[in-house]
């Protein structure tokens, strides 16, 4: 793909996500040095600019809202906590319906978009980190540490989630939607741009904050489906221990963020938006591609059951 074409262009088609999406794959893979720096730093510059643009639009979709934020710490906390209910996304009919009704082959469409979307929740950490204030990075360095098993290849939570993935024959380069592939870009640019990291701090929150709900029913589903208790550690995990780390994320992390200096706050409520949108965007593409294995014989064409609507 030509990245030096319009980016007003590219932003609107479906293929600059998966081209971003490679390109974001290519970047954070270490590598040997080349001849070719000067070309590749030309290119990236090109891809970055337009990464650029596409956040400045998501950050627009959400201004209204954000701007609602109040900027005392402990009143941002409340209104942050509250996206738990009232945030984009949230509730959404398709989790109850995965724990309940989905088959063994929706599961594994919904867990193929899923792992395909997820830009790897450590890194992030890590990358957003850098150089933030003592408490705050004490924070996110603890909970990186959890991310790392505290230290035990078999508790990391990455390779438990791949270790699910091989459990039910998911294989990459499977075909994963555009939302999904598009909210793996958010969460990579948010916090590979440090004009961002407010931002990528509170996209990280709100996972910590909504994550649990969504992870135990998907459990549930897989428990259902006679997935072993090893196979669906990573949700089993994350549905109780992403509670704990919602709490301290929000003390320790937003609290002082904000204290330091009120603007932080609307970065923050900025972030959060854009990944629960993201997040809605996502359920929404998840319910209609599987609208078909949720139609019983005696149902009509085009009609969810109540369950998945």
């Amino acid at each position: 793909m030509n990245v030096a074409s319009s980016s007003s262009w590219a932003l609107a088609r479906d293929d600059f996500h998966y081209a971003l999406a490679a390109f974001n794959r290519q970047r954070l893979t270490p590598t040997a040095a080349t001849t070719s720096w000067r070309d590749d730093l030309n290119q990236e510059h090109q891809w970055r600019f337009c990464e650029g643009q596409l956040i400045e639009r998501e950050r627009a979709e959400v201004a209204d809202r954000a701007a609602e934020a109040p900027t005392d710490p402990a009143a941002f906390v409340a209104w942050f906590e509250a996206l738990k209910e009232n945030g984009p996304g949230q509730d959404d009919p398709i989790f109850p319906w995965l724990a309940k009704e989905a088959s063994r082959e929706a599961m594994i469409w919904f867990l193929t978009q899923e792992v395909a979307g997820e830009a790897g929740f450590d890194d992030l950490v890590a990358m957003t980190q850098v150089k933030l204030p003592a408490q705050a990075k004490l924070e996110l360095a603890r909970n990186y540490w959890d991310e790392m098993g505290q230290g035990h290849a078999g508790g990391m939570h990455g390779p438990m989630l791949e270790r699910l993935a091989a459990e039910l024959g998911i294989e990459a380069g499977g075909r994963v939607v555009v939302e999904s592939v598009a909210l793996g870009n958010l969460m990579t640019a948010l916090a590979m741009n440090r004009r961002y990291t407010f931002h990528s701090v509170g996209a990280l929150g709100v996972i910590e904050l909504t994550a649990p709900g969504r992870a135990a029913l998907v459990n549930e589903g897989l428990k259902r489906l006679g997935v072993a208790g090893e196979a669906r550690r990573y949700f089993a995990l994350h549905a109780t221990l992403d509670v704990k780390h919602s709490v301290a994320w929000n003390r320790e992390v937003l609290v002082p963020l904000v204290a330091q200096d009120p603007a932080n706050a609307r970065a923050i409520a900025e972030g959060a938006l854009m990944r629960l949108e993201a997040g809605r965007r996502c359920f929404d593409r998840y319910r209609c591609e599987l609208r078909h294995d949720s139609e019983g014989s005696n149902r009509k064409s085009g009609e969810y059951p109540r369950s998945i609507r």
